[in-house]
């Protein structure tokens, strides 16, 4: 068939193609590279702008395929024409960052036709190409008309192997799992020149290529012909060969050529290439070994071996009976259609190796490393589809080595149904449930405490998209296989039970195997005698007087149920025990105890939690009642003293409860890997009309507050006369009402002002050929609702409904505004209180003077500018045939042709067909909500038609970390085409930092809860900065409070601040008070401030939390969670064994001596930075010598109100912090650009020669155990990665604070060396020192300079001390011990000696 541009679907590559024909007669003379960019940008006319240079290399690729594919003549004879004009071609210069990452380098011409020579093809072959690029290697197939199978993962190399090969099957799989995937007739002849040494994903592996070959290897027919072109070092003697000869068992290698380097520099590379021919037939010896010098070589070169007899298939179809009952036909196969293969049902332990040590860690990529199994290594498991990462915290700790024996279907590993790291969680999962805990329950009957054990339970908390659902199939599939027929599957609602009986199906059950317990009413007996009861979390804790869906489920399973209870989606039960809010304790959540009663029920069962976001804090982690956190011989004897002990320990501690569950077998968190995911927060700048407009429903909110004061006043809820709060309970409830409205309508309001920039944006990316998916909150059906229930049924053809957030301030108005008349009454304490007044016939009274407020506020506020409602207003502008609305709304306004709007009814299948609409590529844009989010997938997915890169719009993140984020997996699974780019969106008013505040919190303790590293919880899409819920910004709003009360701050005076939001700050005399609002409250309140105003209070506030982060850093006590100290080299100097744990887990403490180096900034960084930063300046300190940057931060505002200017000092190996009174004391100065150049390279070149040497002492491994016993006065968790690769994560122990450790548990404290001691106190420690007297050594800042000092020093020993080499200074009235430093190591020997010889007097 003709080559035919036209025929692909591919923009960019149809004009590829096209251009590339047309050069193809034009290659016989010599070529530049401007000749090839003017050849393309004539192609494409007017579409210039979408091609690089690169494109123009890709175009010469066809234009050599579509030469070839010319001429009739065979490879071996069209091979010297080809090299005599190879050199004459361009050589190839550019490659593109996804080419380097997949080494997605095209086979050299040349090459190619050697290659296909030495295949000895004939018409009857069927060839394979598992990495075909443009097709090189299969122009002699296509000559002679031989089947073609051509494998491409690059989508614009597919398409043109589309037009390059019209007849040719072409799929998209990556060619190291072509084995795996392959189904139907199996090649005769396969081609290759696969990645040498990067995988699919782009991560760097040695094998690579081999793992191409070997796969190839096992789809080849047996005495098949396989040519590969491989790199010159996989035959290495030693390891390299040995394992390509276990690689290529059952063929045998016939032919081996060795080109020497340089042969192919016109392709951009010098590397020395190997040339194999094998013949899939065992001992076979090799009858050509030969070494190629130069490209003219290759046409003098012997005649190719003849090929062998093909071994016919043979195959008999047959009914093959599953392995749980009923029978499964094979599909008759179609060639070169994949068929499908029979299900093996044989059932046998699957093998693995369990390793001693721990695998060796991959290389570190951000605060991520690539997850490999720690200690399994299996025969048959392949890798994950996408590639998974681990968090840096996680990686570095190792679970214990496992011993359970995993009883899977043998296609399961065989056809790499799982992989590798999920078998590996049903293995642990197993091995966890084989044990069990020492728990107890409370006797419904007596209310006696009963010891009992109960089984241990195991937690995946894998990302989204990593296939939790298969592994529980898979884990529910191993104890089905063990005998154990009965099981529980709990998750988040109905609809996903299609998704776990999708799961189940893959594994190889059938999907009656799962019923939903809706099936049975409740009070009726489940009559299934074994499989999977689906239970959606709400139908859990359903109830009724007489009856329970509890007891439904404990009558099926009996008391001695052994079976998995599978909880789905684990945080849904996250609420369990309650919590703190301002208004006091909360109750448990009903779902939550639902699902702790169900394991306190079945003490026996096997219990599995599932979620992504196990816990967004430590308190709704309590549901986990099987892992052993809390309980008899643990650290922690109760629940709530765990909780109360962990949430104190900050995210530190958080992060030590994921790694310690790790340790001890009893958790994984693995996540999609994040290469290729791009993060891009698209920031909206309010315009001036808008300021205006938000600026006038700010006042307008101010003024109804006002308004509603004033009513509870006139209507008796607070007494007119004394300001008492006559009814709490109505006062509250107005209030708590009023905020709840205002925080959805300025919610909704920023959400409507991005607009303006969102729209853009989509149709930028569109235009682009990218998939839009938008990601909100609010949909506005509870609103459309009301109205269309005020609505006239006469007037139902005439519809006016306006869904504007304006819609929340009528709604709040009409419906919630305080005008029921109360009337006072003295209550048995004789307090004066109000109740609700009613008339003579019982109806409400209402206060006539409320009510004409609330009329006065709605004549106002209809006058107010209407303001588009954003799910809507997305709807509207790109229509309802391009948006695929994904929501829980049942019905939506719409607009006919004729401008009228109608009500368009949404029924419960509407969901899935508006999906698959987009992923069939017939709309061009999702919108999703929560109701939308879960279990789904919207990503560009292998295996449907739209493919387009997705462009996930952030657009409402709303409350709920959790949501937020299990959202954001929906576009980012496993077997995608690419990864998505992600775009929060946001605008620059600084009130909206409220809602990104409450995420921002919880991210932090949910990375650390479920990845052991806070870093990893927002996956970058959150600045740490955004949480102003922290312990700092508290402090600091204490601080802003008074001095706005004291009139120093000039954002707003006090009297106006409190009249416009309505918090009382006052008390009686006068005084601010003592109860101030809560940081919640007062960031709510600042939304309804204009943008002016709350932009200057968000200044003054952050500039006091700036205050309190420095004084954190200098004083070491900031929570950083875990930081990694990379060190040149990691001397382990000490050990010991601080406690083993009965899983074998131990903890450890250890000395370590590190050497690292210092971190030196170039003099082009400093450029860098000038040309941006205009308040940079070259400074030099007179008196060091040494040169610092000085760039400018923000202000500092201090308790006293006083605004102090605060500055950077950048130098090369280090940062300085500095206030303007400290830098005009100092001896830095401005000094000239050339002079400061010249200082600074001069600083830099001796610091990047300077090892820093340190002693650290860290507690390793299990640390939950010794939790309470180590000081808890400073949270550090360090993860030391030595520069051999080696690597040790523990918590730092302060020197000084050994022996309480040690004494804790009842261990001698190890002894510290003098530099040890002193390094110590360096960093801020108080080390205790055994001398004559009981001293302390410390460092104290004295005149701007750090000294080491001794204190407790006895009076009369001063005299010994100073002989010693030690110095007196009188400050303050008050004799002082100091040492100096170059002495102190030796002053410090000679009181220890003293001690001992003082200590030995005595004896």
């Amino acid at each position: 068939m003709p080559i035919d541009p036209y025929s692909i679907f591919h923009p960019k590559a149809s004009i590829l193609l096209s251009a590339g024909v047309n050069l193809s007669s034009k290659l016989d003379e010599p070529l530049t590279r401007d000749m090839l960019i003017k050849h393309l940008a004539a192609a494409a006319g007017t579409s210039t702008a979408q091609f690089t240079i690169r494109d123009a290399f890709e175009m010469l690729e066809c234009a050599i395929v579509a030469h070839i594919q010319q001429n009739d003549r065979a490879a071996s004879q069209q091979l010297p024409d080809l090299i005599a004009t190879y050199p004459g071609l361009p050589t190839h210069t550019v490659r593109s960052e996804l080419q380097v990452s997949r080494q997605q380098f095209s086979t050299p011409a040349p090459l190619a036709l050697f290659a296909q020579a030495r295949a000895a093809l004939t018409a009857e072959d069927f060839v394979l190409e598992p990495s075909a690029g443009t097709g090189l290697l299969a122009t002699e197939a296509l000559r002679l008309g031989a089947m073609l199978r051509l494998n491409e993962l690059d989508a614009c190399r597919r398409a043109l192997l589309t037009g390059l090969y019209p007849g040719a099957a072409i799929t998209n799989h990556d060619g190291a799992e072509i084995a795996a995937r392959w189904q139907g007739r199996a090649p005769t002849s396969v081609l290759m020149n696969p990645p040498f040494s990067r995988n699919a994903d782009g991560y760097e592996d040695h094998f690579t290529a081999l793992r191409h070959l070997h796969s190839a290897l096992k789809v080849l027919s047996s005495g098949g012909r396989l040519v590969a072109i491989l790199p010159s070092w996989i035959d290495r003697p030693g390891r390299n060969a040995a394992s390509l000869a276990k690689m290529i068992t059952g063929a045998s290698i016939i032919e081996r050529f060795t080109l020497a380097e340089g042969c192919f520099a016109k392709h951009g590379t010098n590397i020395a290439t190997t040339l194999l021919v094998l013949d899939k037939l065992p001992d076979l010896p090799m009858i050509h070994n030969i070494h190629v010098a130069a490209l003219a070589e290759l046409t003098d070169q012997p005649r190719p071996l003849p090929r062998r007899e093909i071994e016919p298939q043979t195959r008999t179809p047959s009914a093959t009976k599953s392995m749980f009952g009923g029978f499964v036909r094979p599909a008759e196969p179609v060639q070169p259609i994949p068929a499908h293969r029979p299900v093996e049902d044989a059932v046998t332990p699957v093998v693995y190796t369990a390793l001693e040590e721990p695998a060796a860690l991959g290389e570190q990529v951000g605060d991520y490393l690539p997850y490999r199994p720690a200690r399994m290594l299996f025969e048959q498991a392949g890798e994950h589809p996408t590639a998974l990462v681990e968090s840096l915290a996680m990686g570095s700790v190792a679970p214990p080595k496992p011993d359970y024996r995993l009883m899977l279907p043998t296609r399961i590993v065989k056809d790499r149904v799982l992989s590798a790291a999920q078998l590996e969680t049903v293995a642990y999962a197993g091995q966890a449930h084989a044990d069990w805990l020492a728990g107890s329950i409370n006797d419904e009957n007596t209310g006696e405490v009963i010891e009992r054990r109960i089984r241990k339970g195991y937690f995946l908390g894998d990302g989204t998209g990593a296939g939790k659902g298969r592994q529980i199939a898979a884990t529910i599939l191993d104890n089905w296989l063990q005998g154990r027929r009965k099981h529980i599957w709990v998750s988040k609602n109905a609809t996903l039970l299609e998704d776990a009986r999708r799961d189940w199906t893959a594994v190889g059950g059938i999907a009656a195997d799962i019923q939903p317990l809706k099936n049975w009413p409740l009070g009726t007996d489940i009559a299934m005698s074994e499989g999977v009861l689906f239970v959606p979390y709400a139908t859990l804790r359903s109830q009724r007087e007489d009856s329970s869906r509890l007891t439904q489920i404990f009558d099926w399973t009996g008391p001695e149920f052994d079976g998995v209870i599978a909880f789905d989606e684990a945080h849904a039960m996250g609420g369990v025990a309650g919590g703190e809010t301002a208004r006091g304790k909360t109750k448990g959540s009903e779902q939550g105890m639902a699902g702790v009663t169900l394991q306190d029920k079945l003490p026996a069962a096997r219990v599995l939690y599932a979620s992504a976001t196990g816990a967004s804090n430590v308190n709704n982690l309590a549901y986990a009642v099987r892992l052993g956190l809390w309980g008899p011989n643990t650290a922690f004897p109760t629940r709530d003293l765990f909780i109360e002990e962990i949430a104190a320990g900050g995210i530190a501690a958080m992060e030590v409860v994921a790694r310690d569950l790790k340790s001890m077998g009893l958790y994984t968190a693995r996540a999609l890997s994040f290469a290729g995911v791009e993060y891009e927060m698209l920031e909206h700048i309010l315009s001036a009309e808008q300021i205006e407009i938000y600026d006038r429903y700010a006042e307008a909110w101010s003024i109804i507050h006002q308004n509603m004061e004033a009513a509870l006043e006139e209507s008796g809820v607070i007494d007119a006369v004394s300001g008492d709060t006559l009814n709490a309970g109505a006062k509250g409830a107005a209030r708590s009402r009023f905020e709840s409205v205002k925080q959805r309508f300025f919610q909704q309001l920023l959400m409507s002002l991005k607009l303006p920039s969102l729209f853009p944006a989509i149709e930028a990316h569109i235009a682009d050929k990218m998939a839009i998916v938008i990601q909100l909150v609010s949909t506005g059906e509870a609103m459309l609702d009301r109205r269309l229930a005020d609505h006239d049924d006469d007037a139902a053809n005439e519809l006016d409904i306006d869904l504007s957030p304006r819609e929340y301030l009528f709604d709040y108005l009409t419906r919630a505004f305080p005008t029921r008349q109360m009337q006072t009454y003295i209550d048995l304490e004789g307090e004066m209180r109000s109740q609700p007044m009613q008339d003579d016939d019982g109806n409400p009274v209402h206060c006539a003077d409320a009510i004409a407020r609330r009329d006065a506020c709605l004549e106002q506020l209809g006058a107010m500018p209407p303001i588009s409602s954003a799910l809507d207003a997305i709807i509207t502008r790109f229509g309802e045939d391009n948006v695929a609305e994904i929501t829980g709304r049942s019905r939506r306004l719409s607009t006919a042709s004729d401008g009228r709007q109608l009500v368009q009814r949404r029924s419960a299948r509407s969901n899935a067909a508006e999906t698959d609409a987009f992923m069939e590529d017939r709309k061009q844009i999702l919108v999703f909500s929560d109701a939308g989010g879960t279990g789904r997938s919207y990503h560009a997915s292998l295996d449907v038609p739209n493919q387009r890169r997705r462009v996930h719009f952030l657009l409402e993140p709303g409350w709920r970390a959790d949501a937020a984020i299990q959202g954001l997996g929906r576009t980012h699974r496993t077997q995608q085409a690419s990864s998505p780019l992600f775009r929060p969106v946001t605008t620059d008013c600084r009130g909206e930092r409220r809602f990104i505040s409450t995420i921002a919190r919880r991210l932090d303790s949910l990375g650390a809860l479920t990845r052991g590293q806070r870093q990893t919880g927002g996956q970058n899409l959150f600045d740490p900065a955004d949480n102003l819920e922290s312990d700092y910004a508290m402090s600091a709003l204490n601080a802003w409070f008074r001095l706005l009360h004291s009139g120093k701050l000039k954002s707003a005076s006090f009297q106006d601040f409190q009249k416009r939001t309505g918090l009382e700050l006052e008390g009686e005399g006068g005084e601010l008070r003592m109860d101030l609002p809560p940081i919640q409250r007062w960031l709510n309140r600042i939304l309804a401030l204009p943008i002016a105003m709350q932009n200057a209070v968000f200044d003054e506030f952050l500039g006091l939390v700036d205050q309190r982060v420095a004084k954190a850093r200098e004083a070491g006590t900031l929570d950083l969670g875990v930081e990694t100290i990379a060190v040149q080299t990691l001397e382990i100097v000490s050990e010991r064994l601080l406690r083993t744990d009965q899983c074998g887990a131990t903890t450890k403490l250890a000395e370590l001596a590190i050497t690292r180096k210092r971190l030196v900034r170039s003099h082009d960084d400093i450029d860098f930075r000038r040309s941006w930063d205009q308040s940079a300046e070259p400074m030099r300190n007179d008196r060091s010598g040494k040169v610092a940057l000085m760039v400018s931060q923000r202000d500092s505002l201090l308790d006293d109100g006083t605004t102090v200017r605060r500055f950077k000092l950048i130098r090369p190996a280090r940062i300085d912090h500095i206030d303007d009174q400290a830098l005009a004391e100092s001896n830095w100065r401005k000094i000239r650009d050339t002079q400061f150049a010249k200082l600074w390279n001069a600083e830099a070149e001796e610091a990047r020669d300077t090892l820093e040497n340190e002693t650290l002492f860290i507690a390793t491994g299990l640390l939950l155990p010794v939790w309470r016993k180590i000081p808890s006065k400073m949270l550090s968790v360090v993860r030391i990665a030595a520069a051999d690769g080696r690597s040790i994560l523990g918590r730092v122990v302060d020197a000084g604070d050994l022996g309480a450790l040690c004494e804790g548990l009842g261990l001698e404290a190890p002894k510290l060396t003098p530099n040890a001691m002193i390094e110590s106190a360096r960093s801020g420690a108080r080390i205790p020192v055994n001398g004559p007297d009981q001293l302390t050594l410390k460092t104290s800042r004295v005149a701007g300079a750090q000294r080491l000092e001794i204190i407790g020093a006895h009076a009369a020993r001063l005299g010994w001390y100073k002989s010693s080499g030690c110095f007196t200074e009188i400050i303050a009235y008050k004799t002082r011990l100091f040492m100096p430093d170059t002495e102190a190591a030796t002053i410090l020997e000679a009181i220890c000696a003293q001690s001992q010889t003082e200590r030995t007097k005595v004896a």
